[in-house]
């Protein structure tokens, strides 16, 4: 592995003293990390350095192609003062993913972790203490070559910032409004769905609008081609309780394969549950809850954990989720997944990763 040079902050900062205050995505850490590459090197000079913008030409490729990968992960502190991390080694290898469907060169999934690790470490205090709060950390990749061409870049940047974040759910584990999309498409088989790039939220934004403006959440998308299977919400997976069944669409190539999705499974799947993985038409959705088998829905994603659905539109059907409620599955899934994440619940599957 190559040697990480360290450069530490001249001004550092502080959590605020009220860690209700800290919102998501709006404070970061002191420090991040960072990598390049070019083609006769690899990737060389790997390096912690303070905070700070980053200096690209007006010709720099991940303006123009939209050459870009990312992923979303956490760390959070336990009260044993202990750091751990969830699932971190399936984020870099998602990204890796991600990187091959767009041409960017692969990383060294190991040698992520380690940096990744070195980051928090130096950056600990950032990490809140509260329950509910977490140091939400974005690794990304971005086409550095200057020049304007609809090639793959030669040159490429690998950046981690981490950001402190407060509860996600300031008001409670409260049920969302979800608004099915009939009109756009978010992705098809063969296109950029399974990747974790800004192409695939920047093609969201309109309908993510519309529901704003018509007071609904998220967008549940269908498929590309038939238009009435179920795919995934705009930042979430999704899932469905039918009568004793506990259903979410299949991994198909046009959607991505969430980490907290498939936890998930494997929780409820040790548990005994029924879980299946397949295609679901929102035609069977709208009939299940016709019939009263229609039990619960909720989201599943990195920043939410779990987002219950209390209300589910699709054309002029407007459909009420157990009364608006939260449901009994989506509850101990929620409680289950952040205990073992935040070292409250024994980890029988080995899923965390301690940073110290």
């Amino acid at each position: 592995m190559q040697d990480i040079r360290i450069e530490l902050t001249q001004n550092p900062t502080h959590l605020p003293e009220d860690e209700s205050t800290l919102g998501f995505g709006k404070r970061f850490s002191d420090h991040m990390f960072v990598m390049d590459y070019t083609v006769e090197k690899g990737w060389f000079d790997p390096r912690i350095v303070p905070y700070a913008p980053i200096s690209l030409y007006p010709s720099t490729m991940c303006f123009h192609y939209g050459q870009t990968t990312f992923e979303g992960l956490k760390a959070y502190r336990t009260e044993k003062n202990e750091i751990l991390l969830f699932r971190p080694q399936q984020n870099f290898k998602r990204l890796n993913i991600s990187d091959d469907r767009l041409c960017i060169p692969k990383l060294d999934e190991e040698f992520c972790l380690e940096a990744l690790k070195k980051l928090i470490q130096i950056d600990e205090k950032f990490v809140p203490h509260s329950k509910g709060t977490s140091l939400y950390i974005r690794p990304f990749i971005i086409a550095t070559e200057p020049q304007l061409g609809a090639n793959s870049s030669t040159q490429y940047k690998f950046i981690i910032i981490t950001s402190p974040s407060g509860v996600y759910y300031s008001s409670g584990l409260n049920p969302v409004k979800i608004y099915v999309e009939d009109n756009y498409v978010r992705a098809v088989r063969g296109g950029m769905g399974m990747a974790k790039t800004g192409g695939n939220y920047a093609v969201s934004l309109k309908s993510q609008v519309n529901a704003h403006n018509n007071d609904y959440s998220q967008v549940l998308w269908l498929d590309g081609v038939e238009r009435k299977y179920i795919e995934e919400v705009g930042a979430m997976n999704i899932f469905f309780v039918i009568g004793d069944e506990v259903v979410t669409p299949e991994i198909n190539g046009s959607i991505l394969d969430g980490i907290t999705r498939k936890s998930m499974v494997e929780l409820l799947k040790k548990e005994g549950k029924k879980v299946s993985e397949r295609r679901i038409s929102i035609q069977e959705v709208e009939d299940a809850y016709e019939n009263g088998e229609l039990k619960e829905v909720f989201g599943t994603g990195t920043a939410a954990v779990i987002s219950p659905v209390g209300v589910l539109k699709y054309k002029d059907k407007v459909m009420t989720i157990n009364d608006n409620k939260i449901g009994e599955i989506s509850k101990h899934l929620y409680d289950t997944l952040t205990g073992i994440q935040r070292g409250e619940i024994e980890d029988k599957f080995g899923w965390t990763v301690k940073v110290y």
